[in-house]
């Protein structure tokens, strides 16, 4: 078998029990709260702590990672003599993305005998955690390196992002939704449906009144890109800390779609990277479906 590594971020939001079983390494991204400085370390307790502080009114502060500490992280892979994939969010989120990409550039250089293969995966949270998961299993069944990578870069857009926030106002103060201007709404029951594109951007796409119908209509708008195969593999819920809704939104998947019926739908907590644009009550709904109906 190959000697590579597919390495990650903290923002798939998978958990680390599941990266160490699985051998997936991932680099910590840090947030602050009242100027103590935390690492995502993809715990349930680190998880919470995020949930909890903001629902006590307190802010969530990210930071891109430096070059030096994605240098270090690369380094103590590579230097086990491993070929590397790594993936991470959509660089339209992150600005860390480019410093990871001028790094892996570096030491490519450096390293010119190992194959070092950086995948945008125009995904976040939920999107990524489902790709780097497809990505492991490949591996793990005997995939080769070019084999993972050609598979990663011909499927990566395939993975849909429906989601809604209780209030529009974290992603537009964060400036990661392109068209929020146009979407606040002069209710507090507005609540807006948001897409990721194929651009990996935020993308406002509906508004609906209340928070059991803009539910409601994310798993309706779910027939748009569905595919037969999206129920062959894993789908998730994702919560910032509202987990009955999750359990709500999983069971009317399996009312309206027969072919999801028995499908492994699982619940993903969000971690506290987008949980700090997106704010609590957030919910999403992520699966591997034809490709991405909704551009902005």
């Amino acid at each position: 078998m190959e000697n590579y590594v597919i390495a990650t971020a903290s923002t798939c939001d998978i958990e680390a029990s599941w990266l160490e079983k699985h051998e997936v390494p991932f680099i910590r991204y840090t947030f602050s709260i009242d100027d103590t400085v935390y690492e995502d370390d993809c715990t349930p307790e680190m998880r919470k702590l995020c949930y909890d502080a903001m629902r006590a009114g307190k802010m969530l502060h990210t930071s891109a990672i430096t070059p030096d500490v994605y240098e270090r992280f690369f380094r103590g892979i590579l230097d086990r003599g491993c070929d590397l994939i790594y993936t991470d969010m959509s660089r339209a989120i992150s600005s860390s993305i480019e410093n990871a990409e001028a790094v892996l550039e570096m030491l490519q250089k450096e390293y010119g005998g190992q194959r070092i293969h950086f995948i945008d995966s125009f995904c976040i949270t939920g999107g990524l955690n489902l790709f780097v998961k497809q990505l492991v299993k490949r591996k793990e069944d005997g995939a080769s390196f070019d084999d993972v990578v050609s598979w990663g870069e011909a499927h990566k857009k395939e993975y849909i992002h429906r989601f809604m926030v209780e209030d529009l106002q974290w992603l537009r103060r964060g400036g990661r939704l392109s068209n929020a201007s146009a979407f606040i709404g002069t209710l507090l029951s507005i609540k807006p449906m948001i897409y990721v594109t194929d651009e990996g951007k935020l993308f406002a796409w509906k508004k609906v009144r209340g928070r059991k119908k803009v539910l409601q209509e994310l798993v309706a708008s779910m027939q748009e890109d569905l595919a037969d195969y999206s129920a062959e593999e894993e789908l998730t819920v994702i919560s910032a800390d509202d987990r009955e809704d999750c359990e709500a939104v999983i069971q009317m998947i399996r009312e309206t779609y027969p072919h999801l019926k028995d499908a492994d739908i699982t619940i993903t907590d969000l971690g506290p990277t987008i949980c700090a644009h997106v704010g609590p009550d957030f919910l999403a709904i992520i699966y591997h479906g034809k490709g991405r109906v909704i551009s902005g």
